[in-house]
Order: C-alpha cells, then sequence, then structure tokens
C-alpha cells in the first residue's frame, strides 16, 4: 500500500521512492503480456504469476482488449461515448452485491450524488465475474500480498477488480485491510466523486496507484462532456496495443486504429485541454454553482511522469489540477510532440529510464542545489521538474501552489479532528448531567416518561437545555464531516462511534418523550419514519459498519456473545420508547375495532412486539428504568394483559 503524501516532505519524494523500485517495471511487464495475449476471442482476459522471488506479491494484470472489441462498432458508428462511457450505479442487484461496502458509503438523503463508474469498464469486469477461471483466481490469491494492474481500459477494469476485492477482503476480515495494490498505466477515470468520497471513507485510496505520461491523452479524456468524448480514441488506444499481426487479421480492429490514426491532434488536443482545465477551476471552488460536463473525478495517488522522472499526488482536487497542468504545459501537436499512440504507449520506456533520471538527478544535485532555497522548495522545484512543467511555463505557478497544497489539505481534517476531540472533552458535562437526570427517576417513573410529562420542572429544563446542546454539537460534526473538513474515515475511528452511540442511546429517548409530549404524532406521524433527526440515522450506520451490534435494533430477536448478568446502563434499542408508544396506541385501537379481519392483524402485530420486548428484558439489553413500575412499557404491558385476557374469554364464549 502507498504511504499518505503527508509522511513525506514532498511529492518528488514519494515519486523517487516508486520510480526506485522494480513495482512499476514489474507491473509494466504483466500489462504488455495481458494485452499479447488478450487478443483472441476465447481469452480470459488476465494473466497472473508471482512477482520475481520467493514470497513476493502475486501479479495480475488485466487487458481491456476484449471490452474494447465490444464496443468497436458503436465507436466507429457513433463517434461520441455518450452510451458507451455514461456512469452507471453501482446499487443494481449485481453490482450491489459486488461493492456492498461502497454502496453502503452513499449518502443518506436524496439529494446525495450515488457511487457510479463507467459503463465500458464494469461490463469488462462483470463479464471476468461470471467466468469460472476468474473466480478460481480469487480464491488462489486470497490471504496473498496482490498487485493487480493493466494498461489503457485494462487499468479502469483492474481498478474495479481491486476495488471488488476490498470490499470482499473487508467484509470477511474487519480487522485490517486486504494486502492489495493497483497500479494502472494510461487508465481512463472510472468513477465519479461520490466513487472517490466512499474510497476514501474506507481508506482504500492509498491501495490505488496510477501512472500518467504528460503526453496521454486517455486519462484525461474523460474530463469532457460525454456527448463530446470521442469513443474511436479510448477504443482504438486500448486495440492499438495489440500486435500488428492481430490488427491486420480483424476488419473492425483495423478500421478503429485508422480513423484514430486520421483524427486531427491539435482539435484533440484542445479539447481536452479546454474541459480539464473546466475541471480544474471547478476544483477550486468551494461550493460551484455550475458542475461541469463530466461526472468523473480521479481517486487514488496519481504518479505523473515524463522523461525528466515522476511526482506523485494523492490528494484528488491536487490530482485534477496536476492532470490539467501538465498535459498544458505540454508542446503543441504541431511542434514536434509525440503522436497519441505513442504517448499511450510509452509507458515501458518511462519506467526504464526513470530510475537511470533518478540516479543522474542526484549526483548533479549534490553540486547544483542552490544555497538560497529551502529543502522543501527545491523539493517543490523537482516535482515540477519530474511531471514536465518547465519552471518558465505559464502552468508552473499554479501547478507549484497545488503541490504545496495537496500537503497542507491531509493535514487540515486531521487538526480538526484534534480540536473537535478538545471539544467534546468540554460537552462531557452535559452528558453527565443528564446521566444524573436519569438516575433520578429509574426507579419510579423512569426518565422516558419524567422528561414526557416534566416531572419535577427545574430538573427538567436542566435536562432539555443539556439535551440541545449535546444535539448542536454532534450536528456541528455532522456539518464538517459533509464539508470534508472532518477525515474521511471519521466514522470508521472507534473513539467517535462509541461516542456517538453513548449519546445516541442516553438522548434518543428524550427526543422520542418531547415528539410525543408535543403530539407530534399525530400531526407528523411515526417517529420512526417521520420525526427521527438525521444525526441518529447515520450514528445506527456507523454502528452497525463497525460491527460491534451485540443484536438486532428491529422487531426481530436479538441474540448476544454473553448472557448479561445485570440490566444495559442504557437500554440498546435506541427506538425502543417509538416502539412502545406506538405498540400502546395500537392496543388502546384493538379494543374497540369491531372487524375481525383488522383486529387479527393488529394483535398479530402486538403478539411480534411482545416476543420482540421480552426477550429484550429477558436478556437484560434495557436500562432499570425499562421496568420501572410507572413507566410506559409497564403501563402497556399491563394493557397487553388485559387485552390478551378479553381475547381468550371471547374465544372460549364463540366455542360455546
Amino acid at each position: 500500500m502507498l504511504l499518505p503524501l503527508a509522511r513525506f516532505e514532498t511529492s518528488h519524494v514519494l515519486g523517487a521512492l516508486l520510480t526506485s523500485t522494480p513495482l512499476l517495471a514489474r507491473a509494466w511487464d504483466r500489462c504488455v503480456a495481458a494485452a499479447d495475449a488478450g487478443g483472441g476471442a476465447s481469452s480470459l482476459g488476465f494473466m497472473h504469476g508471482g512477482g520475481g522471488g520467493e514470497g513476493g506479491p502475486v501479479y495480475v494484470a488485466f487487458s481491456g482488449v476484449q471490452a474494447a472489441l465490444s464496443v468497436a462498432g458503436a465507436a466507429v458508428a457513433g463517434g461520441c461515448g455518450g452510451e458507451i462511457f455514461k456512469p452507471v450505479g453501482l446499487r443494481g442487484d449485481a453490482a450491489g452485491r459486488l461493492f456492498a461496502p461502497l454502496v453502503a458509503a452513499e449518502p443518506e438523503d436524496a439529494a446525495g450524488e450515488p457511487v457510479a463508474v463507467q459503463a465500458l469498464a464494469l461490463q469488462g469486469f462483470l463479464r471476468l465475474c461470471g467466468s469460472p477461471e476468474f473466480q478460481v483466481l480469487l480464491n488462489q490469491i486470497r490471504g496473498k500480498a496482490v498487485v493487480f494492474t493493466g494498461h489503457s481500459l485494462g487499468g479502469a477494469i483492474a481498478a474495479l477488480v481491486a476495488l471488488h476485492y476490498l470490499c470482499t477482503s473487508s467484509s470477511s476480515s474487519a480487522c485490517s485491510p486486504a494486502p492489495v495494490l493497483c497500479v494502472t498505466f494510461g487508465s481512463p477515470l472510472l468513477g465519479n466523486e461520490a466513487l472517490s468520497k466512499a474510497i476514501l471513507r474506507e481508506r482504500w485510496a492509498g491501495n490505488f496507484c496510477h501512472v500518467v505520461s504528460q503526453h496521454d491523452v486517455v486519462p484525461r479524456i474523460l474530463f469532457c462532456p460525454l456527448n463530446a468524448v470521442p469513443a474511436h480514441i479510448v477504443v482504438g488506444m486500448q486495440l492499438h496495443q495489440l500486435p500488428l499481426r492481430a490488427r491486420r487479421a480483424a476488419g473492425m480492429v483495423a478500421t478503429v486504429t485508422a480513423r484514430m490514426a486520421d483524427t486531427n491532434q491539435e482539435s484533440l488536443w484542445q479539447l481536452i485541454q479546454e474541459h480539464a482545465g473546466a475541471a480544474a477551476i471547478e476544483q477550486k471552488l468551494a461550493a460551484p454553482e455550475i458542475r461541469g460536463g463530466s461526472p468523473y473525478r480521479p481517486f487514488g495517488a496519481y504518479v505523473l511522469c515524463s522523461p525528466d522522472g515522476a511526482a506523485c499526488v494523492d490528494n484528488p482536487t491536487a490530482a485534477v489540477q496536476m492532470l490539467y497542468a501538465t498535459f498544458a504545459a505540454w508542446c503543441a501537436p504541431e511542434t514536434g510532440a509525440a503522436s497519441p499512440e505513442a504517448a499511450h504507449s510509452c509507458y515501458g520506456d518511462l519506467v526504464l529510464s526513470m530510475p537511470h533520471h533518478l540516479l543522474r538527478k542526484r549526483h548533479m544535485g549534490a553540486t547544483a542545489t542552490a544555497p538560497s532555497a529551502s529543502n522543501y522548495d527545491v523539493g517543490i522545484s523537482l516535482a515540477l521538474e519530474a511531471s514536465g512543467i518547465a519552471s518558465e511555463a505559464t502552468e508552473a505557478a499554479p501547478a507549484r501552489q497545488w503541490l504545496k497544497t495537496s500537503k497542507r489539505v491531509g493535514r487540515s481534517p486531521s487538526l480538526n479532528c484534534a480540536s473537535l476531540a478538545t471539544r467534546l472533552g468540554r460537552i462531557t458535562p452535559c452528558r453527565a448531567q443528564i446521566e444524573w437526570y436519569k438516575a433520578s427517576f429509574d426507579a419510579n417513573t423512569g426518565y422516558y416518561d419524567a422528561f414526557k410529562q416534566r416531572l419535577s420542572p427545574k430538573k427538567f429544563n436542566k435536562a432539555n437545555m443539556y439535551r440541545i446542546k449535546l444535539a448542536q454539537f454532534w450536528d456541528g460534526v455532522l456539518a464538517m464531516l459533509d464539508t470534508s473538513q472532518l477525515p474521511y474515515d471519521f466514522h470508521r475511528r472507534a473513539k467517535w462511534v462509541n461516542a456517538a452511540r453513548f449519546y445516541q442511546l442516553l438522548v434518543e429517548p428524550l427526543d422520542i418523550a418531547d415528539y410525543h409530549r408535543n403530539n407530534l404524532h399525530r400531526t407528523r406521524g411515526s417517529y420512526i419514519t417521520h420525526g427521527r433527526e438525521r444525526r441518529y440515522e447515520l450514528f445506527d450506520k456507523w454502528w452497525k459498519q463497525k460491527g460491534c451490534t451485540g443484536g438486532s435494533t428491529g422487531d426481530t430477536s436479538v441474540t448476544t456473545a454473553a448472557r448479561r448478568s445485570k440490566f444495559a446502563g442504557l437500554t440498546q434499542d435506541p427506538c425502543f420508547w417509538a416502539r412502545v408508544e406506538v405498540a400502546r396506541e395500537q392496543t388502546e385501537s384493538a379494543k374497540s375495532e369491531r372487524d375481525t379481519t383488522v383486529l387479527a392483524i393488529m394483535l398479530e402485530r402486538l403478539h411480534k412486539f411482545e416476543r420482540y420486548t421480552s426477550e429484550l428484558v429477558e436478556s437484560k439489553e434495557v436500562s432499570i428504568d425499562v421496568i420501572a413500575p410507572h413507566s410506559s412499557y409497564s403501563l402497556w404491558v399491563n394493557e397487553w394483559n388485559e387485552l390478551k385476557l378479553r381475547e381468550e374469554v371471547r374465544t372460549i364464549l364463540f366455542q360455546f
């Protein structure tokens, strides 16, 4: 896995670290082998093997040839990529199961953007998943260090395979991520911003390394609006990797590659520069009024290569800026730059030449470093040069700023999190006051009913004030999380998940009591479906994802790893009192119901709720206030027993 950039002095250091290892060269060798073997109709679409040495990682390379062949005709006939590269949501039956953690990371509100990936890559991935050979491969590499890799469309498919592998690994072993790295070469953008955020939340960004050359159009072409994307370029670039003999043998391949060769290079260069620039401007805005024409955005670390070396950025916003800056700093095609085909095929030369260039640069830098420049500024200058941006280029100044910012952006959420921990300590006395309020009523009425009935007005007013203060604090936490001011894995950190859960179990009963005291259940509807605050729904989700639930919070039985010897400090179902209120209403309605069919349905629901609550009480998953003599639950039990007795008597009478 790649280490976070913030641990290194500059992006040049991480780029130099990668290029000095055999990782990129070995990954590229597998990509070439997969492309050579990927032209046949019966091709599996992947190759795997060791990494050179006992105990080394397993390299699995994917070819995008089959995916390109499947749309070659449409690419020639249609011309644009609106249909071929359209974003497809992962909530479907097949994809939803394969990428469950990513789908679970989607925002709860309807206005939120769902996680989506490009259709062509998803089609290629699903074709692989349906093959027995691929399932055998997954079983063979399970538990081993593995490097997934691919060139062009093969890189996008490799990224989806890596995401699937991480999803299944996290489901089976939540303690640590799978030992997996995905290295792509010249891969087109795969997913939207929601995918990027979901990967960050799952802490998987460090598992992806995208190698991009300065001249390559394919990694940048999906910044364009999809109806303007020349699909034959992406498809043709992939098919161009086939051996010459295979290209000549297939008529459609020859047609696509010929059309690609006839494309006006200057127009293509201008198209990509214009829309990549628009995406870069949009990314600079905190809340853009108008979204760009393309839904696709980068994720993971980007290794920006040129003949002068490599620089690495692992912040998505900085990646957009640098993808634009490096491409815009490249000389225009008419001045003698390499053709798009050559730029897309140059990675073999780059991974071989970069280590030699790095050694030469170190030797020269030992005597050429300006004494007046700080080490950090020298590192930024080296990163600019390595990515192919000359110091006199127009793009040099903004690129320099973004290389600096990419380090600071990674630190700010962590500092915010540390500051928030201090604020949590200051708000803890409010929680302690509500605990005291609860203890003072546990023996007789229970604090839920005491709050609902406003018993002891002075105590009520204090508890209500503390309830509001705690709600403001946690709503502020969620607002910071929504605006990316906190680490993306914040909701996975045990300290915050546990603190949120304790707050929820302690305070949500008071919110339910307030809701019913003001008769909002009659004007708005049920608390659970119409009155519950968003924070509680999110806290439920955090707790379930953490895997700490000992049982269900729904109307099903509760199972625990070890039976409690005394009642819980707080009732483990945060909506318990809302369910009790519903049961009391149903019991009251059942007393006057004359329609036997409707009555039978009511009684069945009440029997189901009785079983649920009995199991909670027997397993001591409720607080002692639940069984207080005058609590709503105790009152419901009495009302329910009376109703059952009446129904039993009626049934006996009917028998005679």
